[in-house]
């Protein structure tokens, strides 16, 4: 369900100095501009508890949460902003300009929380872990690339594994009920919680790229 417009959203987001409505200007000079040596995305970020709360866990990481839609941004950015987390930057746009963004070979980590599994079959091409999204990850992943998907969506599960076995990638996780153990290094949200207390397992797998020099 779409979010109610929030006129204030726009206004409020522009005055938040780690906000980024057009962050082409840090493509290629992310780690130079915040000082920091891994950079990790979470793209489709929703209410940004998954990107928050990680942040905080791995304070030595450069977070980057990306949402396209600015009423949740801004909804997002009201709990962040009640926290000091440095480490934590906001992109408020879709994920198809991310070579616009970022560099060739600038990202270490991806994170596909969730994401809108896009069910009727003529909406393929928007699904994130779509042939034409996992070739931008490509482009913008160092030579050893993690791509981390979490979903509750068996149908996307079952699509993308064949997707990315298409690609140079290993697979170095997979589990069909991901919190029948506990991953204290991964952060559980709010929204995952709901799954969780219906008995409604957690599909996760985690790719690695096969080494190639950057």
């Amino acid at each position: 369900m779409r979010m109610r417009n929030k006129p204030w959203a726009q206004d409020y987001l522009q005055d938040l100095p780690q906000v980024h409505f057009d962050p082409s200007a840090f493509k290629g000079r992310w780690k130079e501009k915040t000082d920091y040596a891994c950079i990790t995305l979470e793209i489709g970020s929703g209410k940004g508890d998954y990107a928050r709360s990680m942040a905080i866990l791995q304070p030595d990481v450069l977070w980057i949460a990306i949402e396209r839609d600015k009423n949740v941004s801004a909804v997002a950015q009201k709990k962040i902003q009640a926290q000091n987390i440095p480490n934590l930057h906001w992109i408020v746009g879709d994920a198809e300009h991310l070579e616009d963004w970022f560099d060739h070979a600038e990202v270490n980590t991806i994170h596909l929380n969730f994401s809108d599994p896009w069910p009727k079959k003529g909406h393929t091409k928007r699904r994130l872990t779509s042939e034409l999204f996992i070739e931008r990850m490509l482009r913008i992943g160092n030579g050893d690339l993690a791509i981390k998907f979490k979903t509750d969506n068996v149908s996307l599960f079952e699509y993308t594994l064949p997707v990315l076995s298409q690609y140079p990638f290993h697979l170095i996780e997979f589990s069909v009920d991901y919190r029948r153990e506990g991953h204290p290094e991964d952060a559980i949200t709010e929204y995952e919680q709901r799954f969780m207390d219906l008995n409604q397992v957690i599909y996760r797998a985690v790719w690695r790229r096969i080494h190639v020099e950057s």
